[in-house]
């Protein structure tokens, strides 16, 4: 196979997992009597399912806590199907996506407070998802940031220039 093809099949493969992903979804909304319509996306290298409308807050959590677990045991149903690990991404009720701008928004005020006072700045503890959208918040800000500690405690540090 030629490296123009691998793309072809890549977006393919990633449809599948968006494919499966809604349905595994779809079962556990109707077994928790939960009503919301499922998106599929692909964008970049990552399949993205969104279950949009109702009241979806328990399917979020505190801090998006069932949310992750939800995406994990997704991941799990899709792996069992393709017998590959994805990095399939699921948002519900928009969380991820204001989330996203929220922490946009705090990557560049600490990067700007980091440049004022010229000393590093750690944040609290996030998740993977969260500390990557710090992480590209702070390097847009000409900044270097680096992750520190051990799950579920692991969090960012924003060091000056």
């Amino acid at each position: 196979m030629s490296q123009t093809d691998t793309t072809e099949v890549d977006v393919q493969a990633l449809e599948q997992e968006g494919e499966i992903a809604a349905d595994y979804i779809e079962g556990l909304l109707d077994i928790g009597d939960y009503d919301g319509d499922i998106d599929m996306d692909v964008e970049g290298e990552r399949a993205i399912v969104a279950v949009v409308g109702g009241s979806l807050d328990e399917l979020v959590g505190k801090r998006g806590e069932v949310l992750e677990a939800l995406q994990e045991l997704t991941r799990l149903a899709v792996h069992r199907q393709t017998g590959n690990r994805t990095r399939l991404m699921l948002d519900i009720g928009g969380y991820r996506e204001r989330r996203r701008a929220e922490l946009t928004k705090l990557g560049t005020d600490v990067a700007d407070e980091v440049k004022q006072a010229g000393e590093p700045k750690p944040l609290a503890p996030m998740t993977p998802f969260e500390r990557k959208i710090v992480h590209d918040a702070v390097a847009a800000a000409g900044l270097r940031s680096e992750s520190e500690g051990e799950e579920p405690d692991r969090y960012v540090i924003v060091y000056p220039a």
